[in-house]
């Protein structure tokens, strides 16, 4: 039997924009200015390499002391969007194939390298529709290492070519293809081009897609 894996941010909700605006005002605060197009950079990466890329645009130093410091601080800023979240949030066309997938019994877990991840869940309604949730907090590597979706199958008691991995980053397109599944990518086609199948946007992840995918 197929099952699906989904990445969280970009996919269920779009909490990149709250990942920015904290950034952003990370950055301004160090004294320099981050661009939505720098953002991209920061796409499926973990925080702490996110700092890094994010000192290394403001060409700033500093010590590893400094670095945690810096980290909570934006996690606070990040956590304080999070938490006013709501369910009109999830992004289209997702709650109706979430609600699809559980009428046919078809399992599906989340794979995210978010740490948030079952926060975010709660204050959207959907943490209860999901067999298995792998988050930052079950993982050592990350993407492009296939860890966070090879956990997500064993937890769904799958053989990783039945699983379909839902992604919107490069990271993590690459991950489920190191893993053996059946990658789809939301987003630019350029960008996303190593998936197996790319849509543009979630509207088009829909029943009939997956349908197809699971027979």
């Amino acid at each position: 039997m197929k099952v699906l894996i989904f990445d969280l941010d970009g996919v269920i909700v779009d909490t990149a924009k709250y990942h920015y605006l904290a950034w952003r005002d990370l950055a301004n605060d160090l004294g320099f200015d981050f661009t939505e197009k720098q953002n991209e950079l920061l796409k499926g990466v973990s925080r702490v390499r996110s700092l890094e890329i994010l000192l290394n645009i403001g060409k700033i130093e500093l010590s590893d002391k400094k670095k945690e410091e810096l980290l909570v601080v934006k996690n606070v800023e990040y956590l304080e969007y999070v938490n006013k979240m709501t369910s009109e949030e999830i992004l289209p066309g997702i709650e109706e194939l979430l609600n699809f997938l559980e009428k046919e019994k078809i399992p599906f877990a989340l794979g995210s390298a978010s740490k948030n991840a079952p926060l975010i869940l709660k204050k959207v309604k959907l943490y209860d529709k999901f067999a298995a949730i792998v988050d930052g907090n079950d993982v050592s590597k990350a993407k492009p290492n296939p860890e966070v979706f090879l956990i997500a199958a064993k937890k769904l008691n799958t053989n990783p070519k039945d699983c379909i991995v839902i992604e919107d980053a490069l990271a993590g397109i690459q991950a489920a293809n190191n893993a053996g599944m059946t990658s789809v990518a939301i987003g630019d086609k350029e960008l996303l081009h190593e998936a197996d199948h790319n849509l543009s946007n979630t509207n088009e992840l829909s029943i009939d897609f997956i349908k197809k995918m699971i027979d």
